[in-house]
């Protein structure tokens, strides 16, 4: 004879309720701490580009636009006061451009042989040893470039000034080169293994392969990672405050002293500067050109993401 399941007595509908119920508000609990986490990021943005604007327009008020932007003298704190920001945006792209210089190449070869020549063992080795470099202080590699790279750089070309610009981009750029490398390996280890067999079953080397399938099947992953290493160059401080110096100096050469626009702001940031006045003001208005250049660069990282992009079935 079928028995016939009893049915579940009132209790145990209004147990299951009551769990349900506090499922849902969990669940709840838990979307409305991420909207509020979210919202945090999104104000404090807000916030810093509040402060910015309010503080780059007083500015403006007293120094005009052409004359920030374009003139070629930066001596705001001595007279004749002169406010050409030239001298410290030079002083930005030869950092940049040489730190690029040392990362680009470094990251790149060393992100193709842990990608497709080294074995897992060895791969398993030398990426967290590469990655240690990332975690190093930036006032620590100041101080190296101080006592260890403009020394040599001197016996070299004697030159070479003691706070130099050849030495900052050295330094900057072995600390931007994890970044590089780890971007660019994440990049080509996406790619599908079958690009790389359908290259070796028509007959390519090992190198022919790395560069002519990996490498352009992997291209919008490795140029996001140099333009996010530049941003990181951009920004960096303490590594050129010690190693490039603190002479705002509109030069292409290398071997002299400069000064950079996040070196300016830890110059006039130190207390010494009244509040309210022109020279503080400086500050913010150099503070929101270096927020609109890597603005500037993330947005052409997002294009370049979005026009070289590859989509795999």
């Amino acid at each position: 004879m079928q028995e016939i399941a009893s049915a579940p007595s009132l209790e145990t509908i209004r147990a299951g309720l009551r769990k349900r119920r506090l499922r849902d508000w969990r669940e709840s609990g838990v979307g409305s701490l991420l909207l509020v986490c979210a919202l945090v990021s999104v104000l404090t943005t807000i916030g810093v580009i509040a402060v910015l604007s309010v503080e780059t327009f007083s500015f403006f008020r007293e120094v005009s636009v052409a004359d920030f932007l374009f003139g070629t003298r930066w001596t705001p704190l001595l007279e004749p006061r002169s406010f050409g920001v030239l001298p410290l945006l030079g002083g930005t792209l030869l950092i940049v451009a040489g730190s690029s210089l040392v990362a680009i190449p470094l990251g790149l070869g060393s992100a193709l042989y842990l990608s497709e020549y080294s074995s897992a063992r060895t791969r398993n080795l030398l990426k967290p040893i590469l990655e240690v470099l990332a975690g190093i202080p930036t006032v620590v590699y100041g101080y190296f470039a101080l006592t260890f790279v403009t020394p040599i750089l001197q016996r070299v070309l004697p030159q070479t000034q003691v706070f130099n610009a050849a030495s900052g981009t050295i330094v900057v750029g072995i600390m931007i080169l994890p970044m590089v490398a780890s971007l660019c390996d994440d990049a080509f280890r996406a790619v599908p293994s079958t690009l790389r067999h359908g290259g070796y079953a028509l007959g390519a080397t090992r190198r022919e392969v790395s560069l002519q399938v990996v490498l352009p099947s992997a291209l919008s992953g490795v140029l996001a990672s140099f333009i996010l290493a530049a941003s990181r160059a951009i920004g960096e401080t303490m590594a050129v405050t010690l190693a490039a110096g603190a002479t705002p100096n509109l030069t292409l050469n290398p071997l002299e002293s400069i000064q950079t626009m996040t070196a300016y702001i830890v110059q006039v940031s130190l207390g010494d500067t009244p509040q309210g006045t022109i020279e503080y003001k400086t500050i913010f208005a150099v503070g929101s050109l270096l927020f609109l250049i890597t603005l500037a660069m993330n947005l052409l990282g997002h294009r370049i993401l979005r026009r070289f992009q590859e989509v795999y079935e």
